[in-house]
């Protein structure tokens, strides 16, 4: 789809399993396993949703996905495939790890940017060498010093190669990468994570991340049980929902497995997701 001269596509990075608790937070399991059935191990499908933007010359990939830095165990946790499904789907559009010149990490749980790195010839390297990787400077700082409650998201192999190789473009709250390309801070999962806008030919675009995770988590207090501050989360999708329906935004959802993209819409009383195809 394109966004004036912007070019956005959406890129399947794979289907992950999370157990539907802990994804869906107070809900009762009555009510949500009516969205997303639970398996026999009670975990729901979740995508790996990552945008590919062209503008200006230059190739942007936000989000990198889980990667392919897995023991056996963590493997059958999580139900990641083989292989890897981010490059796969990179080279069926022509456009390989070397040739990607910027890099946005929402926030560095393993989910959102286990694909920053990969091992080569049992080394630890950048997946993407002549890239940039775009992240709020606080959100590093976290992630080399986290909480007992959320130390298990981030791991070291996904972020300290990228500090090695001196590729970081570190961001302080809101700001514009390139021109139509925006951060802006969307706490609540945690406090450093971003949003990504894009904006051209009189269209707006955002990448919510865990903010509003699939289009199942836009009823306001279906929140998430990972995040930190959830009444954060509360006011932060209740100021963006509104800005959404009044403005006609597309929304890129995180995981979403069925919808990656929508346009939001009132309908009795609710709010309801029209799938967007990013890819038309």
């Amino acid at each position: 789809m394109h966004f004036g001269e912007i070019e956005v596509r959406h890129i399947h990075g794979g289907i992950f399993w999370l157990d539907g608790g802990s994804m869906f937070g107070v809900v009762p399991k009555p009510l949500w396993e009516k969205k997303m059935p639970a398996d026999a191990r009670n975990r729901i499908p979740l995508a790996a949703n990552s945008l590919l933007v062209r503008a200006g010359g230059k190739n942007i990939l936000v989000e990198t996905g889980n990667g392919t830095k897995w023991d056996a165990k963590l493997r059958n946790i999580y139900g990641f495939a083989e292989g890897d499904p981010y490059l796969d789907s990179l080279a069926k559009v022509g456009v390989k790890p070397e040739q990607m010149d910027v890099v946005i990490n929402t926030h560095l749980h393993f989910d959102h940017a286990g694909g920053n790195t990969r091992l080569v010839d049992g080394k630890l390297v950048p997946t993407f060498p002549n890239a940039n990787y775009v992240v709020q400077r606080a959100e590093l700082e976290h992630a080399m010093h986290p909480t007992e409650r959320d130390r298990a998201s981030y791991y070291a192999h996904d972020f300290t190669p990228i500090t090695e190789a001196g590729q970081w473009q570190f961001v302080d709250g809101d700001c514009e990468i390139l021109p139509g390309i925006s951060v802006v801070k969307i706490p609540g999962h945690n406090l450093q994570i971003q949003g990504v806008q894009i904006r051209g030919g009189g269209k707006k675009l955002m990448m919510v991340a865990d903010l509003i995770p699939t289009r199942h988590h836009l009823p306001l207090p279906w929140i998430i049980a990972y995040d930190l501050y959830p009444l954060t989360t509360l006011e932060t999708k209740r100021k963006w929902i509104a800005e959404f329906l009044k403005n006609g935004w597309i929304v890129a959802f995180g995981h979403d497995p069925d919808f990656p993209a929508g346009t939001l819409h009132e309908q009795d009383g609710k709010v309801v997701c029209e799938p967007v195809d990013l890819n038309s």
